[in-house]
Parts: C-alpha cells; sequence; structure tokens
C-alpha cells in the first residue's frame, strides 16, 4: 500500500494487521480520486471506517487541510496513528477510536461540515443506507462535497437518498463505489 498522488506520492503506508479490515486497493483509490478530484484546493474531510486511513491520507495528499479519521478497531486506529506520524500529517488530522453512528453524533455535536467523506464499511457489516440517511437529515455536506461509498458490488444503493443524489456508480471486481452530491449542490459533470 501507498499513496497514490500528490505530496507523498509513492510514500508507503501500513496495513492493519490481521484479516478483519480490507485495505482500499490502490487501482480502486486512484480511480476514485480520478472522479472526484484528483486534486483540492482544501477542505475537510471525514473517513469513516478509516481502516489504515489510506483515503483520508491520500485526500492530504491531494490537497485537502484537515481529515478526521474513525475506526472502532484499535489495531486500526493505531496503524492510522503510525500511518500519519509517517506521513508527517499529525497536525492535518484528528483521529477517533469510535463507532460510525457515535463518531456522527458527535461532529454534528461540533457543527462541522465535510467537503468529502469516506463510507468503508467491512462488506459484512453494510449500514452505509443508514449512514446516508444520518449525513443527509445532518446537513453534514457543504454543498459541493462528495460522500464516497465503497461496498461489496453484491449490494446496490438507492440512486436518491433525501438530499443526496448519486452521481456516479462504478464496480471494479468484487467492489462497488458509489459517489453522492447534494441535489442542487455543486455542478456535476456526470451523471449515473
Amino acid at each position: 500500500m501507498r499513496v497514490i498522488s500528490g505530496k507523498l506520492k509513492g510514500h508507503p503506508l501500513k496495513a492493519v494487521p490481521g484479516t478483519n479490515t480490507r485495505p482500499t486497493t490502490d487501482k480502486v483509490k486512484e480511480s476514485i480520486f480520478n472522479i472526484i478530484g484528483p486534486y483540492f484546493e482544501g477542505g475537510i474531510g471525514l473517513d469513516l471506517f478509516a481502516g489504515s486511513g489510506g483515503l483520508g491520507i491520500e485526500a492530504l495528499s491531494r490537497g485537502m487541510d484537515k481529515v478526521i479519521f474513525i475506526d472502532r478497531d484499535a489495531k486500526a486506529f493505531q496503524t492510522i496513528k503510525g500511518n500519519l506520524a509517517s506521513c508527517k500529517l499529525d497536525q492535518h488530522a484528528e483521529i477517533y477510536r469510535n463507532d460510525a453512528n457515535r463518531a456522527l453524533k458527535a461532529v454534528m455535536k461540533r457543527d462541522l461540515f465535510f467537503d468529502m467523506i469516506f463510507i468503508d464499511p467491512p462488506y459484512k457489516l453494510q449500514k452505509i443506507t443508514e449512514l446516508l440517511t444520518i449525513i443527509d437529515e445532518s446537513n453534514l455536506l457543504n454543498e459541493s462535497g462528495y460522500v464516497v461509498c465503497e461496498y461489496s458490488s453484491e449490494i446496490s444503493l438507492p440512486s436518491m437518498l433525501g438530499k443526496l443524489s448519486k452521481v456516479r456508480e462504478e464496480t471494479y471486481g468484487i467492489t462497488g463505489i458509489s459517489i453522492f452530491q447534494k441535489r442542487g449542490g455543486g455542478e456535476s459533470e456526470w451523471e449515473v
């Protein structure tokens, strides 16, 4: 695993030890960022089910100002911490060992709004629709922001959820990707 592009291009990242975490492959990561970026002029991101922190670190490397990393697994928490330190990104990140639903409630209390939210739960623990509903109802996404969902390609996500609209859907082998934006938000150059 490595950072694909940006100021940290090629920097190696450690994977979470064990088999509980499935890292996003470099091919899928590159595809995601080619769709939503590929580079950013600041902004804040939220990486739910962060695992090794690869998606959030990629966003920081490509120009995001700050990313909040959430994972409830102790090994993942330590891996994210180590990867951020080796990339010298500690000052651009917050890491919390927490459940995704509780983490969303915590950020709501802080009145935070995100330019990018990554939802990449374990394939056997699909709660994406529930999390998208919370994000929509709590208005956690900035007008031109994106929610990037990664899931088993056997699953299908709705094309609309509240004010969130699916603007792109891709399949890479066993991995499905859906990208949502707010309706009436930023202009999207692609549709499903």
